[in-house]
């Protein structure tokens, strides 16, 4: 029984003794000064990568025979709302370059046929958005520009947040599409 209790006090003593840095960092961390912020163009290029590396792994993972799956006839396929989404980008990213907004939201799904051509459409889509967010900088996305579906100004980074929910919106649709085939999300997934 001693030998019990003088182990158990040893390994107590170990474990408070371990822990004494992690207190000591903690209190170094509460005692420095707190980091700078990030810049404009960092902050929104980070939420819009974050956005689409969740919309990309559910566009590469959903299975291809499942693409043209509808929970309702009235609604869009998987695919189709893959479509949807990557082509709304292109409205952030053509007008905060100060070009032309595409012609049409919603690319035809006959037009991309393959799950392999939905996927490249939507890594595309975010990367040339990830491309305008740090041609822009900080400056740039501080800038105005001219809502054409409002026709009012509002600030580069408004856009873009706007676009990033507009994902998020289609992101939560997907989810529901996964459960509704008997799969589970990759971000609803055990992490290893």
């Amino acid at each position: 029984m001693r030998k019990l209790i003088l182990l158990v006090a040893t390994a107590v003593v170990f474990a408070m003794i371990a822990a004494l840095p992690s207190a000591a960092q903690d209190a170094a961390k509460k005692d420095a000064a707190p980091k700078p912020a990030k810049g404009l163009s960092q902050a929104v290029l980070e939420q819009w990568n974050d956005i689409g590396r969740k919309l990309i792994a559910m566009a590469e993972d959903f299975p291809e025979d499942k693409y043209d799956f509808k929970p309702t006839p009235a609604q869009r396929s998987f695919a189709e709302q893959l479509l949807h989404l990557a082509g709304a980008n292109y409205f952030f990213t053509t007008l905060a370059n100060g070009e032309k907004p595409p012609a049409q939201e919603d690319p035809p799904r006959a037009k991309y046929k393959t799950k392999a051509d939905v996927v490249a459409f939507v890594k595309k889509s975010f990367e040339d958005g990830a491309a305008a967010i740090k041609a822009k900088g900080d400056a740039g996305m501080a800038g105005m520009m001219v809502d054409p579906f409002e026709n009012q100004q509002v600030r580069v980074f408004e856009w873009a947040y706007g676009f990033m929910e507009h994902c998020g919106e289609h992101y939560g649709q997907l989810v529901v599409y996964y459960r509704l085939a008997g799969l589970v999300p990759p971000e609803s997934r055990p992490k290893k």
